[in-house]
């Protein structure tokens, strides 16, 4: 893993902590208001993009460039700017367009720094929530809720025997797949709501969180933030979760691994 200096993770996470603000404004003052909806997919599926969507991901690449105009960019909206730099800022302007659609507040802007292709840094912002979590360090990761920042971490004492699991396919597992789970599908008790579970892992208010189908956008934000509050995180065959696709974060290594042996048979 390669770090930085604790001078760079000031620079960055600061920038961070004020583009969640930035972002929350920028929201309220130009985009709450009525929005275009358009279908990735167009009749094979249901993959909607917005006007809102294309907007806050202009808003997002506009404030790197102006304080980091050399690093590289990937958007789920506009694609790669690259450069020769080792920092890529990844970009999910808006993770859970879905909800957003029909009105759930539990959509966010995901952003992540990566040094030398390794997630580092990131932010979660959920404007409707007026809240956003993000890390300063490899060790501490934050919440800020009406103004007050609140350092955060898992439940350590989680056991399998009395853990919380949210989890969602995503239309990734068929019918004959998820059979081959049952003890998954006795587990899922709480709602998977868009990256808003990653971090509620984060709080320590659930303990497992099962998610398919991840793009990097989807995950690399959250994996410093995960990581700096002591989650355990990796893709269901115990691959680097970077990699993204299908990821499991728990927040002990006991239960992660107890887990994992109880994906075994779909995690291929």
């Amino acid at each position: 893993m390669h770090t930085l200096k604790s001078s760079d993770y000031k620079v960055f996470s600061k920038f961070l902590d004020n583009l969640a603000i930035k972002l929350t404004r920028f929201y309220y003052s130009k985009l709450k208001k009525p929005f275009k909806i358009t279908n990735k997919l167009k009749g094979k599926g249901y993959d909607p993009v917005t006007s809102v969507d294309k907007a806050f991901e202009k808003f997002i690449r506009e404030e790197i460039k102006k304080k980091f105009p050399n690093h590289q960019i990937i958007g789920e909206e506009f694609g790669h700017k690259k450069t020769k730099s080792d920092f890529t800022w990844v970009l999910d302007p808006m993770d859970g367009t879905r909800s957003f659609v029909v009105g759930n507040p539990t959509w966010s802007n995901l952003i992540s720094l990566n040094y030398k292709s390794n997630p580092i840094l990131g932010l979660a912002n959920f404007p409707v929530l007026n809240k956003y979590y993000f890390n300063i360090s490899e060790k501490s990761s934050y919440v800020c809720e009406n103004g007050k920042k609140r350092k955060i971490n898992v439940n350590k004492a989680a056991k399998f025997t009395n853990m919380k699991m949210a989890a969602a396919f995503h239309g990734y597992l068929s019918l004959d797949k998820q059979k081959k789970i049952p003890k998954i599908l006795k587990l899922m008790q709480f709602p998977c709501v868009d990256a808003l579970s990653y971090c509620h892992l984060c709080e320590g208010k659930i303990d497992v969180v099962l998610q398919c189908s991840n793009k990097i956008w989807d995950i690399h934000p959250v994996i410093p933030i995960m990581k700096a509050a002591g989650a355990i995180v990796s893709t269901w065959n115990n691959d680097n979760p970077k990699k993204a696709g299908n990821i499991i974060c728990s927040s002990n290594k006991s239960v992660h691994n107890k887990i994992l042996k109880i994906l075994k048979p779909v995690s291929k």
